[in-house]
């Protein structure tokens, strides 16, 4: 990464490259426009955890993994919101195995488990938001259904509403301007409330009559239900046993004349969870043992089954240690593994600069970033990569000539946040955060920069590969 001087001798100043003069190689070029092309289908199908999850479940079996610990690669996953894949290299476990660990889930609303509600002749879904996002952004927008409804017979019901042609979308109504007066003279928290984030659903009354011959209480909250029962077979007793997603509503896609970035919900985190997956799936075979998390719940905290505090990383390591090398404890192989925790992390915004330290800020189009900490108010609530860990992935990029850069996460005391990487760091075992910068992060539109979707995919192949 460093230039030369006019000696020939290695300069000490240090500068990041760009990685468009990278990506922009006769080599290089066509395989960054499929690969994102790629990533933009992925992005477009996959708006949920459990979506994201049945897409590389179905994926790494396709390459031959298996639900068998004893085989070269393995794969198991946990209520359909958590994966773990693992492939076997020639070293043995107890030298360690190498971990990309991203995550499924990203800010979204979520139905209540009342959610129906009829208002001033509208139909209404109730919701509570999930992750910190920002709430207005949610509204006057056309908005999708994903989910599933599960019965009390066992049955589950998947739920996709709002992303085909023709199909209806969904929206939250905004304020105008005329009536908004006392709204914009209040701060931002306090103008957009949470319990104002109702979902539109309908707006026509039902046309049955109570015995009586008389129009039946909530009108249009009936005519959604019934139409809900016509396609789905569903009761409003089943919504309480739901998982419905309320989620932006359309496609992925290029953004620019350029092309040069991609536009579209949910890529925190799920840039890292394609980019890790394909990396898996291309690296060559080698002494490395091999493995990659896709963790639930990390907007909220990494709580619950799914999440990266609970035990089902080390149960599927306890798996594959009984079936490959039982004389060797698990204690032993995380304090030898090196992990990726797999995350992004705030982009230079040309709109807010002030926000950054520019001397310390990641930017889009310089491949993925290094962040040596992360949290917020003096590092609390963070993992610190250890210097030599950093610098033998530096090297390691370095040798193979992939973009990178460092920074972190805002200026000192303006704000901060956190990542899975204090979880893997509990083991005892190195890792660091390293993933591309995005604009919006947490917006129902979020921006990432082609040339680091490619090179972050090129960057954690190599970690695999050695």
């Amino acid at each position: 990464m460093d230039t030369n001087n006019q000696e020939g001798q290695a300069s000490p100043l240090y500068k990041a490259k760009s990685a468009w003069a990278f990506c922009d190689k006769e080599s290089e070029k066509g395989k960054t426009a499929s690969f994102c092309d790629g990533y933009i289908d992925f992005l477009t199908s996959c708006k949920t955890e459990r979506e994201t999850i049945a897409f590389c479940k179905h994926f790494l079996e396709e390459k031959g993994f298996t639900a068998d610990p004893g085989k070269d690669k393995y794969l198991a996953t946990l209520r359909g919101k958590a994966l773990f894949a693992f492939r076997k290299g020639t070293r043995p476990l107890s030298e360690g195995i190498r971990i990309i660990a991203a995550h499924a889930d990203c800010p979204r609303l979520d139905f209540k488990p009342h959610p129906f509600i009829e208002q001033e002749g509208f139909a209404q879904a109730k919701t509570n938001y999930y992750g910190g996002l920002r709430k207005y952004q949610w509204l006057a927008r056309p908005l999708a259904l994903h989910g599933v409804i599960c019965k009390d017979t066992g049955e589950v019901v998947p739920v996709q509403l709002g992303e085909e042609p023709g199909e209806p979308v969904f929206t939250i109504a905004d304020l105008l301007p005329h009536l908004a007066q006392e709204q914009v003279a209040k701060t931002v928290k306090e103008a957009f409330q949470g319990e104002k984030l109702n979902v539109i659903l309908g707006s026509k009354p039902s046309e049955k009559k109570d015995e009586n011959g008389k129009d039946v209480p909530e009108p249009v909250k009936l005519a959604v239900l019934e139409l809900l029962q016509q396609k789905y077979g569903v009761r409003e007793e089943d919504f309480l046993s739901a998982e419905i997603e309320v989620v932006p509503a359309g496609p992925a896609s290029y953004v620019g004349l350029d092309k040069s970035l991609i536009g579209g919900f949910g890529q925190d985190d799920r840039i890292c969870a394609y980019t890790g997956l394909m990396a898996l799936a291309d690296s060559m075979p080698s002494a490395e043992n091999c493995a990659l998390i896709l963790w639930d719940k990390e907007e909220i905290g990494s709580d619950g089954a799914s999440g990266a505090s609970s035990r089902f990383f080390a149960y599927c390591i306890e798996e594959v240690l009984h079936k490959h090398e039982p004389e060797t404890s698990r204690g032993t192989v995380m304090m030898a593994s090196q992990a990726l925790s797999a995350d992004v992390t705030a982009g230079m915004d040309p709109d807010y600069a002030d926000t950054h330290d520019k001397t310390n800020s990641a930017n889009l189009g310089y491949g993925p970033c290094f962040e040596k900490y992360t949290g917020a108010g003096g590092k609390y609530g963070a993992s610190e990569a250890h210097a030599e860990y950093f610098a033998s992935i530096r090297g390691l990029l370095n040798r193979h000539e992939i973009p990178w850069q460092s920074g972190i996460l805002g200026r000192v005391d303006h704000g901060g946040g956190g990542t899975v990487a204090l979880f893997l760091a509990a083991w005892g075992m190195n890792v660091i955060d390293f993933g591309p910068a995005l604009l919006g992060m947490h917006s129902p539109f979020e921006l990432s920069s082609a040339a680091d979707v490619y090179t972050t995919y090129l960057a954690y192949k190599a970690f695999y590969e050695g």
